[in-house]
């Protein structure tokens, strides 16, 4: 497909990495220090590929002066450290390997837990220094004890399925775990977040850091935990409240910590650093020979296939689609991740089915990347952006018991084609639909069955209330009290006195302080603030 490709590994990476790259016939070079973005701006521009680990920054500039750029693979799950909307906005694909660390990492959370619950590096050091301090070092007997898991994902599913085998009870809180997978795993659900934490022995974080999760962990929630709890991050810096937890482990309010990860980083300096029942490590979760070799070779085959036979694996941004689908299929993948991004907004509770009806035209196209666009634009808000991607997305899904269907419909309605989604979870039925324009812009046709008619803005205020007069003037006061500026402005409802909907472009993100005040407005059912890539 490409040719005259050359591939360049900025991270030191395993050897058997480019043994794979050379028995594939890829022509590359081997520079492990030069991934800063500096230096990487001096040397990107001759080279087709790039394969990174964390170390090197991939920024704008970078993917600016990489004019010949069509592929990053990343040796990990993370992404932070590429420029992803900039990279997308080149059409360079950026693929990772979301799963050949989550065996590793569930391990190091285990070691955790037994090294805070047997305070073993406390207990090694007093040894070497010529102590003996046995009455010192009492531990907690670990068969028996509660084990609550917030976030069961691929990680904490493993950590779970460990933890049975050394007879710990299983808790875990997840509001997208459904009854089929509680049951498959063995564990017992827990419905909110407050009891989990004060039913727990062991609390272990598996999710990742969203606006949603930052700080979940919080100073109010520690103080609902048992004197005895342990509390473990192995996941993503920034989930718990580190001074608050500081201040509990000072206080003995919590027995112990132990933390593999830390809200800034390389952490040389935080709250937590100095306590005695703190056990800390430097981000060592995927940090094994294994795990290092298997994401390396992993990447390695992931570029060597894209480069010659045009095979996308794993990849964060981009869609299965030929050269010729293209230009037809782009405008509706723009309204697959407004729609899908809307759900995975909006809902609350498990995901169980999303049923996809392609309407009039739209369904004579390869419906399936748009499919696989909508699951992971759905999924994604609830996972973490870039867990889930447009190849992995339906498999995903399907392993977590959520049933995916699609129908194909001839036109009907007002609209000669549109791409309508309907969810089911647990709790209530939602939908939306859109379609395309004659300016190829995604618009918004319906949602909930109710007619409306409004392009997707970056940042937007869904509310639903009870239609009643005056309703529309009480939420324009509060946005202006709050000093939130209307773009757009579109409303729906079913009937008079009925369910209405409103759907507002606003100027900026409204923050959670500010979406509780419009939560609070009279005849608000419901209020979320929402984000879009436009």
């Amino acid at each position: 497909m490409k040719k005259n490709f050359r591939v360049l590994v900025s991270d030191k990476i395993s050897q058997k990495a480019l043994d794979t790259l050379q028995k594939n016939n890829i022509d590359f070079d081997y520079k492990p220090d030069c991934g800063t973005s500096d230096t990487l701006i001096q040397v990107i521009e001759p080279y087709t590929g790039l394969i990174i680990r964390s170390a090197s920054k991939v920024s704008k500039e970078v993917i600016d002066r990489g004019k010949n750029l069509q592929v990053i693979g990343r040796a990990g799950i993370g992404v932070d450290n590429i420029d992803l909307k900039a990279a997308t906005s080149k059409g360079i694909v950026v693929m990772n390997t979301p799963d050949g660390n989550a065996i590793t990492t569930a391990e190091h959370t285990l070691a955790m837990i037994f090294a805070a619950c047997r305070q073993i590096p406390a207990a090694n050091q007093s040894t070497q220094n010529g102590k003996w301090e046995k009455t010192k070092f009492m531990g907690q007997e670990l068969t028996g004890k509660t084990l609550g898991l917030i976030g069961v994902g691929n990680i904490g599913s493993i950590v779970a399925d460990r933890a049975l085998g050394l007879k710990l009870k299983v808790k875990a809180y997840d509001p997208f775990l459904t009854d089929e997978r509680v049951h498959r795993l063995g564990i017992e659900r827990v419905k909110t977040l407050e009891n989990l934490v004060s039913e727990s022995d062991i609390i272990s974080l598996h999710i990742p850091k969203t606006e949603k999760t930052t700080n979940i962990i919080n100073a109010s929630l520690i103080k609902k935990m048992k004197r005895t709890a342990i509390v473990v991050n192995c996941a993503r810096g920034g989930l718990i409240d580190e001074r608050a937890l500081a201040n509990a482990l000072k206080e003995k309010s919590i027995a112990a910590a132990a933390f593999d990860v830390f809200s800034v980083e390389p952490a040389l300096d935080n709250p937590l650093f100095g306590l005695e029942n703190i056990v800390c490590t430097p981000h060592l979760g995927a940090s094994t020979s294994e795990a290092q070799v298997k994401v390396a070779v992993q990447v390695a085959e992931q570029v060597s296939d894209y480069l010659q036979e045009g095979a996308i694996t794993n990849s964060i941004n981009s869609p299965s689609i030929s050269a010729a689908e293209a230009p037809l299929l782009k405008p509706w993948v723009k309204v697959s991740d407004v729609l899908g991004g809307f759900i995975g907004q909006v809902i609350e509770t498990g995901l169980k089915e999303i049923n996809i009806e392609y309407v009039g035209s739209v369904g004579e196209l390869n419906t399936r990347p748009l499919t696989c666009s909508i699951v992971a634009a759905i999924l994604n808000p609830i996972v973490g952006v870039g867990s889930v991607n447009l190849v992995s997305s339906i498999i995903f899904a399907r392993e977590r018991g959520v049933v995916i269907s699609e129908i194909k419909k001839d036109s009907q309605g007002a609209f000669g084609s549109y791409i309508r989604i309907l969810v089911k979870t647990e709790n209530a039925i939602r939908s939306v639909a859109g379609t395309v324009y004659s300016d190829g812009q995604p618009r918004f046709i319906q949602i909930n069955g109710i007619d409306m008619d409004t392009m997707p803005q970056n940042f937007m205020l869904y509310t639903s209330n009870i239609d009643t007069p005056g309703f529309i003037g009480l939420l324009g006061t509060m946005l202006g009290q709050l000093n939130v500026n209307i773009a757009t402005f579109s409303l729906g409802r079913q009937e008079k006195a009925g369910l209405a909907l409103a759907l507002l472009g606003v100027d900026e993100k409204i923050d959670g302080t500010n979406l509780t005040k419009i939560k609070r407005l009279k005849g608000v059912k419901e209020a979320k603030t929402l984000s879009f890539e436009i």
